[in-house]
């Protein structure tokens, strides 16, 4: 949720934003409007109360033979507070459901435009040539043993797959270099629960224009999270936090869930885009001051996994109209996949600013002693999918894979995956 004085004090800036996302610029305007009508309720509600209060008194003093009448009148202004009352608990549920629908304004230098509209901050490291012809991870996870999407879908459906041996040694050795990494810069690590309540949802900004992604259960009423940020960003909801030593970081560790709405067809072989898969993500509360600052070091800390293990990428400033509604910049890193010839998303990183916190209540106290939002950033340190750039970087003509040096540790030294007979 955006500030509520940022609303009255810059409409413009709103708009520019609100323009650069592809959305409505009248809902700028919805939402200035909402803000005026909840304005006049409350003090038209806040006058007839302080008349009651004063009423009363007179009522109190009067003489007996005037109560009758001041007593009817008592109730007659009873009647039209109770009446402001409920127009200005209306006018504030207006005006909430209007700044909700705005997206957090994004930061200066934040390309306009949509998915297509990104611009390449650098690319790092070789694309990998190969004097054979290479297999795509999901051949060459048959090949070796590691991933079995037959079976997958055989027992759950499309967009559903079995990691087995290897594959499963190789992913949860991915997570745990994440987390080795993730610890050496202070993040505290958490498995999270995979399942969260509306508000916290809503909260996050995940129950708007990609809600469709998400899964629902309707007996229970809750939400299963496609992102351990969520639970993340609930985790200290309605909580005044100390920032102002530096960052409070955490890595959270969870399965993650997502229907893929409207994705049918697209990327639909093998583990690129699937409906179930792990992942170790960042999270950040800082001081609004140094979000930009932790922006910055969250990708530092995501290149230097893409590094580690090999593997060539670009880091990408994503367009306005791609960020969804809680980020007000997103960077992207994006590696090179040889069989599909192109950059694909393993990771991004996002910078939320106030606007997370401000719908959960998450807060640091001033130097005045007032409370203000924190911000909040996230960012995707391993995942499932990042399997599919190294299977395919690191093949060899005779369908074995060299490991990674780096993720050699959690393997037992294991140097080359090789086929299963």
């Amino acid at each position: 949720m955006i500030d509520p004085q940022l609303l009255r004090d810059a409409p413009d800036l709103l708009k520019a934003s609100q323009r650069a996302r592809g959305d409505s610029e009248s809902l700028v305007d919805d939402a200035v409007a909402a803000d005026s009508a909840r304005r006049a309720a409350i003090s038209a509600f806040e006058a007839l109360r302080a008349e009651q209060n004063a009423f009363g008194k007179t009522v109190a003093k009067a003489p007996k033979e005037e109560k009758a009448a001041l007593v009817a009148e008592a109730q007659a202004l009873a009647a039209r507070v109770k009446e402001a009352q409920a127009a200005s608990t209306e006018a504030d549920a207006a005006f909430d459901r209007a700044i909700r629908s705005l997206g957090n304004p994004v930061i200066e230098g934040v390309p306009a435009g949509g998915e297509e509209n990104f611009v390449t901050l650098r690319e790092v490291g070789t694309r990998p040539a190969f004097d054979f012809e290479p297999l795509d991870h999901a051949d060459l996870g048959e090949v070796l043993g590691a991933i079995d999407i037959k079976r997958g879908t055989k027992v759950s459906g499309s967009r559903f797959y079995f990691l087995r041996g290897i594959g499963a040694r190789l992913e949860l050795a991915l997570m745990n270099m994440a987390l080795d990494l993730a610890v050496q810069n202070d993040f505290t690590p958490l498995i999270t629960p995979t399942l969260v309540r509306p508000e916290i949802m809503a909260g996050t900004g995940f129950l708007g224009s990609h809600s469709d992604e998400v899964y629902h259960l309707p007996a229970d009423d809750l939400y299963l999270t496609g992102t351990s940020e969520v639970a993340l960003a609930g985790y200290h909801a309605d909580e005044i936090l100390d920032v102002e030593a530096g960052p409070i970081r955490y890595a959270g560790w969870s399965t993650c869930y997502r229907r893929e709405a409207g994705a049918a067809g697209k990327d639909n072989r093998g583990i690129l885009r699937v409906h179930q898969f792990n992942k170790l993500e960042m999270f950040s509360y800082v001081h609004p001051d140094q979000a930009t600052a932790e922006h910055d070091r969250l990708v530092s800390f995501q290149e230097t996994m893409m590094q580690s293990l090999g593997l060539n990428y670009r880091v990408i400033d994503v367009a306005a109209g791609d960020l969804g509604s809680s980020a007000a910049r997103k960077f992207d890193i994006e590696a090179w996949v040889p069989t599909q010839g192109t950059y694909r998303e393993l990771s991004s990183t996002s910078n939320c600013t106030t606007f997370q916190a401000r719908r959960l209540d998450t807060r640091y106290r001033t130097e005045s002693g007032k409370t203000a939002p924190v911000a909040t950033l996230n960012g995707t340190l391993a995942t499932t999918r990042w399997l599919v750039a190294i299977l395919e970087t690191h093949q060899r003509a005779d369908r074995s894979v060299v490991v990674p040096e780096a993720l050699r540790p959690w393997l037992g030294g294991l140097e080359v995956i090789e086929p299963v007979a």
